[in-house]
């Protein structure tokens, strides 16, 4: 497992969503956006499937997995690479369940005030429907990659 900088970890708390990659049965790869619960030095990123569908599917048969965030405004970047364990849902820490929650009650408070404000956006609140986690994906990274142009670093 490689030791995350804060740099790293501050960064990916800050995402809304990351993209995570996953490889197919059919060698190709697949992208899904799911929210970073939780992220620490010793290199565990752990994130919470709410649908078992491909990315589950791939991980089973699989477990490479890249998470990737993108600052665009800062025209920064970063991407995880490493193996992944599938832990099942009755098996995900109360811990776990309380910052996936508090994550989810934030991300619907900006939605909201956002809404207030003006500005365009869905005026469903979809964050209130997500369903229970399936899952949870624990992401031990090995690999950092700093998407950020060599110039601007």
């Amino acid at each position: 497992m490689k030791t995350l900088p804060d740099e790293v970890i501050q960064f990916f708390h800050k995402q809304n969503f990351t993209v995570v990659s996953t490889v197919g049965s059919d060698g190709l790869p697949h992208n899904a956006c799911k929210a970073i619960v939780k992220i620490n030095k010793s290199g565990r990123v752990y994130l919470l499937d709410l649908y078992k569908r491909e990315t589950f599917k791939n991980l089973t048969s699989n477990p490479h997995i890249a998470v990737t965030g993108v600052d665009e405004h800062r025209f920064k970047g970063f991407s995880l690479k490493g193996k992944a364990k599938i832990v099942k849902g009755d098996k995900i820490s109360s811990q776990i369940i309380r910052a996936w929650e508090k994550r989810l009650n934030n991300r619907i408070t900006q939605r909201v005030l956002k809404n207030i404000g003006g500005e365009k956006g869905h005026a469903e609140h979809p964050e209130a429907r997500f369903p229970k986690p399936e899952y949870m994906i624990v992401m031990e990274v090995q690999e950092i990659v700093d998407l950020t142009p060599q110039h601007l670093r």
